[in-house]
């Protein structure tokens, strides 16, 4: 049986994963350039960790500067079968105080479409399922785990992801508002739908730390604010990471790992040989 390798992206405030031992440092170089930072790898309750810090180690990089396809795609040649992100983000809704946590199930892309989304072209073309963006049984266990750790965590929702860097305006929060979404952040879009093409589950532990600035009795979003809600929920997204690690281990495989199975259009021969080298790691497996 294949060892569980668990990868944990840390967003604002989570720079490192307390608790792991035999603990190492990987840099590696890409075909899409470098990731945000070296990957640390140790284990945790007998359980293979990856960790990265997306913003890199002292928040160096803007959410439209972190390679997302570099991060994912050293993910996947470390061996990484489910990824965990961790992201702060901006309540949409009364319900989701500041404090809270969300584990949403949906995504609405607000990019712009400034970043790489996909780890085709180059002479490859594929199309991925990406209807249900994050992996329901990852998520389930991300929600146990919550609880456990006595969070209030929301279920589901739809987490809307914005350019940044600058938060919306009042406006822009009213019209999200009106669409429905739940949380809003800068990160997880491209990242979700990059794992999807690297079939590996992903899910997000979205730690709720405003209200954006759509609230009449609440102060409008600030750094300030941010970081102290940052600083509470922090510690609890770690109990979380390691009570679903324990679970994790016996959680079977799902589909996600045979995201890619029909997804490749074009004929094998004509893949050029680069390419096929490149990504290897992702879609090899399909061209044997």
């Amino acid at each position: 049986m294949q060892q569980m390798t668990i990868g944990v992206i840390g967003g604002s405030g989570l720079y490192e994963i307390e608790g792991l031992t035999e603990i190492a440092e990987v840099r590696l170089e890409t075909p899409f350039g470098s990731p945000s930072d070296a990957y640390m790898t140790g284990m945790l309750d007998g359980v293979k960790m990856i960790f990265l810090p997306r913003h890199g180690r002292g928040h160096r990089l803007l959410p439209s500067e972190v390679p997302y396809r570099a991060n994912i795609y050293g993910m996947k040649t470390l061996g990484v079968q489910r990824i965990i992100s961790v992201s702060a983000v901006g309540s949409m809704k009364e319900e989701i105080v500041p404090g809270h946590i969300v584990v949403p199930d949906q995504f609405f892309d607000r990019t712009q479409g400034r970043r790489a989304s996909t780890f085709f072209g180059q002479g490859v073309t594929g199309h991925v399922q990406f209807a249900d963006p994050v992996c329901a049984d990852l998520s389930h266990v991300l929600v146990d785990a919550g609880r456990q750790s006595g969070a209030t965590v929301h279920q589901g929702g739809t987490y809307l992801c914005i350019e940044g860097p600058n938060f919306s305006t009042r406006a822009e929060s009213t019209i999200y508002r009106s669409w429905g979404v739940d949380v809003i952040g800068m990160t997880n879009i491209p990242e979700a739908r990059l794992a999807r093409e690297a079939e590996i589950c992903y899910a997000t532990v979205a730690l709720a730390t405003d209200y954006d600035c759509w609230h009449d009795s609440h102060e409008d979003v600030t750094v300030e604010a941010v970081l102290a809600i940052i600083k509470q929920n922090v510690a609890m997204a770690r109990d979380i990471i390691k009570r679903a690690v324990r679970s994790l281990a016996a959680v079977p495989s799902c589909t996600c790992g045979q995201a890619l199975q029909f997804a490749i259009m074009t004929d094998h021969k004509l893949i050029p040989e680069q390419t096929r080298k490149d990504l290897e790691p992702i879609i090899g497996k399909y061209l044997d």
